[in-house]
C-alpha cells in the first residue's frame, strides 16, 4: 500500500535523523494539490516557515507568489516543498549529508504526488536532484529529463532578491515552466 502525504507527516513529524531538528519548531513537509504534475523544490524552511509548518511564506515565498501569478499558475493548484524539511541554523545552505538525510522523505513525496515537472529552486535543490557537480548559474533554464520526469532548475527568490539582475533570467525560466506545465495539462484533459 502506498503511504499518503499525511500518513508520511505523521512519520516524519518528530525526525531526529540529523541534527536540524535540535533547532527546529516543526517539520515543514509541503504543501499544494497532492496530484499535481508540477512540484517546486526549494532548499530548506526558514524562520518563517519554521513558524508557520508552510514552505515559502516569509519574503523569498511572496516573490515566488508573484513569479507564479505573473506565470499564470495557480500556487494551490501545485505542490511546494524543500530538500529538507527543517530549518538549517541561520537559514544557511543545507550540507550535502542533510540533504542525503531527507532525501528519502522527498523520494516519498515523489511518489505520492508523481509531478511530471520538478522545478528546482537554488544550487542546493540542483545538486540534490540533478547532478551533485552542478553550478545554477551554468544550468538554470535547461531542462533535464529523468526517469521521465522533465527538471528545471532556476535561480531561489531568495537570490533573487540579494541579486534584482537576475530576475530576467528567472522569467525566462518562468515562461518555459509556464509552457511546460499548460502542456502536461492539456495532456492530461485530452
Amino acid at each position: 500500500m502506498q503511504m499518503g502525504l499525511d500518513e508520511l507527516f505523521h512519520r516524519v513529524q518528530h525526525c531526529t535523523m540529523c541534527r536540524l531538528h535540535e533547532r527546529r519548531t516543526q517539520v515543514v513537509l509541503g504543501e499544494g494539490n497532492p496530484h499535481s504534475p508540477l512540484m517546486f523544490v526549494g532548499e530548506g524552511p526558514g524562520a518563517d516557515e519554521d513558524i508557520q509548518g508552510r514552505p515559502f511564506v516569509g519574503k523569498a515565498g511572496q516573490l515566488l507568489n508573484k513569479m507564479l501569478a505573473a506565470a499564470e499558475i495557480p500556487r494551490e493548484q501545485i505542490y511546494i516543498t524543500n530538500i529538507v524539511k527543517c530549518r538549517p541554523p541561520g537559514n544557511r545552505t543545507p550540507t550535502e549529508d542533510e540533504m542525503n538525510t531527507c532525501i528519502a522523505i522527498l523520494r516519498r513525496q515523489f511518489l505520492v504526488i508523481r509531478p511530471k515537472i520538478i522545478v528546482t529552486l537554488g544550487s542546493a535543490p540542483t545538486r540534490a536532484l540533478i547532478d551533485p557537480q552542478a553550478r545554477i548559474t551554468r544550468v538554470r533554464g535547461q531542462w533535464v529529463e529523468k526517469k521521465g520526469v522533465r527538471f528545471m532548475p532556476t535561480f531561489h527568490p531568495a537570490y533573487l532578491l540579494r541579486n534584482p539582475e537576475a530576475k530576467r533570467e528567472a522569467w525566462a525560466d518562468f515562461q518555459q515552466i509556464r509552457d511546460a506545465y499548460k502542456e502536461v495539462l492539456a495532456g492530461m484533459n485530452s
